[in-house]
């Protein structure tokens, strides 16, 4: 009995440690499976970790426009005081003028003009030889855009040191965003920088003579004569140093000629090497060629010779064809720094000044909105029965290379 006994209790024992140990062994493998589960889920929900990026640089553009000699005669600012009068106004009405290139300049972050006469609000006007506009004018080529005028050519000392205060009054006037190059003055003899999306921008102003007018003892300012090589050096090397593009404005060349110099050709070349990205020559009222230049440095800098006439009243057919110049600023950063600025596609947009019979109605048309109509009734034709939009065209591709002539289709 004793032995029955000890045999039930052992073969208890033996169950319990098996039910132990099947127990033990269950709840290990969950645990582990758990764990494992665990750490999985942990792995799938870490963030996977990726390379930092590089840095590549950063490209700023800027779209340019330059436009030649706004020569602002009597019979335009005749016309334009009628004109204001006729819609029971004062001052002076401009817009007719200018109302059909409006547009073109709204496609343009920088508009830059050479206004060939002084521009007051105090002085009366005045034509030939010794111009003075009416400040409506002025304002009326804001309001087409324009934000960057060179005021450095022959006509600058027409009316003397009044003239010049009167000048420097009115421009110093206009809005801020509004830039004046090609004066200077005794404590402020430096380039003009105008900032544009990130672009710094130069502008320097020369001129070869101002019509036998020396600098008044009195002036508040003077121009830079293109004699005084040094001076112009010193302005251009400054330039470069401070700004991403420097754009310089010549006033040069043979009037009524479209034979670029020996004498610009020459200066150009100087002007490149000491830092100017864009010259643009103006004075001839007529159009020149234009071409590339490569700097001391390795740049390539672009020479406009003579952008021609804008608004004027002139008697001879060439002097009825102007070019708007236009081109892209591609300003380049590198990440350690670097800058690098190119000028790309620069084009001419050929512009032709109208006015009816006697001069009536001055008026300004772009090439590829003129007709032959219009030609015909052109009052050029009194002087030159020629003219004519075959005439135009013909004229601009003799003197023009055709690489930069945007001509109408």
């Amino acid at each position: 009995m004793k032995r029955t006994i000890a045999a039930v209790l052992m073969l208890v024992s033996v169950c319990c440690l098996l039910l132990c140990a099947v127990w033990f062994f269950r709840n290990s493998t969950e645990a582990q499976h758990t764990f494992a589960q665990s750490g999985l889920e942990q792995e799938q929900e870490a963030p996977l970790s990726s390379p930092t990026p590089t840095p590549g640089p950063q490209v700023q553009t800027l779209r340019f426009s330059a436009t030649g000699d706004n020569l602002i005669h009597n019979g335009i600012y005749e016309q334009a005081k009628r004109r204001a009068q006729a819609n029971g106004a004062d001052g002076y009405d401009f817009s007719y003028c200018y109302e059909n290139v409006k547009s073109f300049y709204s496609d343009f972050d920088v508009n830059w003009i050479n206004q060939e006469t002084l521009v007051t609000d105090t002085l009366e006007p005045s034509t030939y030889p010794c111009f003075s506009t009416p400040g409506d004018m002025g304002r009326q080529l804001y309001d087409l855009g324009f934000r960057a005028f060179n005021l450095s050519n022959n006509h600058t000392y027409d009316k003397g040191a009044q003239g010049l205060q009167a000048t420097m009054d009115f421009w110093s006037a206009m809005p801020e965003d509004v830039i004046t190059a090609g004066l200077y003055t005794d404590d402020a003899t430096a380039p003009v920088i105008q900032t544009v999306d990130g672009v710094k921008i130069a502008y320097l102003g020369f001129t070869e003579h101002t019509n036998g007018i020396n600098t008044p003892a009195d002036a508040p300012a003077h121009v830079i004569y293109t004699s005084e090589l040094d001076v112009m050096q010193q302005l251009l090397e400054q330039a470069r140093s401070e700004a991403d593009l420097v754009v310089v404005s010549v006033h040069w060349g043979v009037e009524g000629s479209h034979s670029v110099t020996q004498t610009q050709k020459d200066l150009a070349q100087k002007m490149a090497d000491w830092g100017a990205d864009v010259i643009i020559g103006t004075h001839p009222h007529v159009v020149q060629t234009a071409q590339w230049l490569t700097a001391a440095d390795g740049r390539q800098a672009f020479v406009a010779y003579s952008l021609g006439n804008f608004l004027n009243a002139q008697s001879t057919a060439d002097t009825m064809v102007g070019m708007i110049l236009t081109f892209t600023v591609e300003k380049t950063t590198q990440p350690d720094g670097t800058v690098s600025t190119v000028i790309q596609d620069p084009l001419f947009y050929p512009t032709v000044n109208h006015y009816d019979v006697h001069y009536a109605n001055i008026r300004m048309y772009l090439l590829r909105d003129y007709t032959d109509e219009l030609a015909a009734a052109h009052g050029v034709r009194g002087n030159f029965p020629g003219f004519s939009l075959s005439y135009i065209t013909s004229m601009l591709q003799e003197n023009v290379d055709p690489e930069f002539l945007a001509l109408p289709a």
